[in-house]
């Protein structure tokens, strides 16, 4: 592995730090996010750490209506309902994440290929947040 340590956990305790970490393939320039052990091009085990830059642009998304419980939890319903997308990173790779400050009274006027930059944002009950990955608008 090139001296890095590439594991999950790793990736957390990363966006923990507001940071965000992925692996270049050594053999072949592949770059992955979430950090990968194998090349899923080349099936090289030579891997580096790479921190992005955190910008990138709406790929896809959908709005959501009818949340799952931990989201609930969080105060999102059928009124308040939050998006989450898919953010095509400057270096490359895609990452799925919730994306904030869109206006979601209108769905139809989000626009595929808006500028975003990570946000790391915290949830759950005091004393007990975690972070989770963003992205807002630029």
């Amino acid at each position: 592995m090139s001296g890095c340590k590439l594991e999950t956990k790793t990736f957390y305790q990363a966006i923990d730090n507001e940071v965000l970490i992925g692996s270049r393939c050594l053999s072949c320039g592949h770059i992955s996010i979430p950090q990968r052990y194998i090349c899923s091009r080349c099936h090289s085990t030579e891997a580096e750490r790479l921190e992005f830059v955190g910008t990138g642009k709406l790929a896809a998304f959908t709005v959501i209506y009818v949340p799952a419980t931990e989201m609930v939890k969080a105060g999102y319903d059928s009124k308040n309902p939050y998006m989450v997308g898919i953010v095509t990173l400057d270096e490359g790779p895609r990452i799925s994440a919730q994306i904030l400050g869109m206006d979601l009274t209108d769905p139809a006027k989000i626009k595929i290929g808006t500028p975003l930059k990570m946000k790391v944002i915290e949830r759950g009950p005091e004393g007990q947040t975690k972070k989770f990955l963003a992205f807002e608008p630029l």
